[in-house]
């Protein structure tokens, strides 16, 4: 079967990402909130409005730490993966597709453009489902007019990996660059 489409994750992928200690805060206080965000159930200032009351916070600290962690949500580009990216169109389709969070795809795009780097983005939490469920790939696939097994995923998770191939992608687990690159190049026949 010929390869049609390329679809990345973004986290840990296109952006690198340091580990953070105020997730682990955030996880233990606000865990519904965190999950709602991911899949759109609540809004920016419904999370704002929860940090400020369960942890305590005025509306500038809380302000603060969404500042801190939107920074480390974007964290650095990895320029070389998102190069590599850019190269693919037109001769294929080309994707994102993330487990994200409320307020992403702005913040996103201010960063690094990814709306003109490739033809569709599916934001977990615009379409209220996150990897690895299974229909969230198939919606990908839907987006950009391809099957599942015309398109080659690459993603940092193994879980999701180990769900696009279920539902018939080429997946590959993101480890470095050279490695993924080498892969994808293999996939593609190049």
């Amino acid at each position: 079967m010929a390869i049609r489409a390329v679809v990345f994750d973004i986290g840990g992928v296109l952006e690198i990402v340091a580990e953070s200690s105020l997730l682990g805060d955030w996880a233990t206080r606000l865990g519904d909130v965190w999950a709602g965000g991911v899949i759109g159930t609540v809004t920016e200032e419904q999370v704002h409005a929860a940090i400020s009351e369960r942890m305590g916070v005025s509306r500038d600290r809380t302000d603060e730490l969404m500042n801190e962690m939107w920074a480390w949500y974007l964290g650095v580009a990895n320029t070389e993966l998102i190069e590599y990216l850019r190269a693919l169109r037109p001769r294929y389709r080309t994707g994102l597709l993330s487990n994200s969070f409320v307020g992403a795809r702005e913040r996103e795009q201010e960063a690094y453009g990814y709306a003109e780097l490739v033809d569709d983005i599916v934001y977990s939490h615009e379409v209220g489902m996150s990897k690895p469920e299974p229909a969230i790939y198939r919606l990908t696939c839907d987006r950009l007019g391809v099957r599942p097994d015309e398109t080659v995923f690459v993603d940092d998770v193994p879980a999701n990996i180990e769900a696009a191939r279920e539902v018939g992608m080429i997946a590959i687990e993101h480890r470095d660059n050279e490695d993924t690159i080498a892969q994808l190049r293999a996939a593609l026949h190049e």
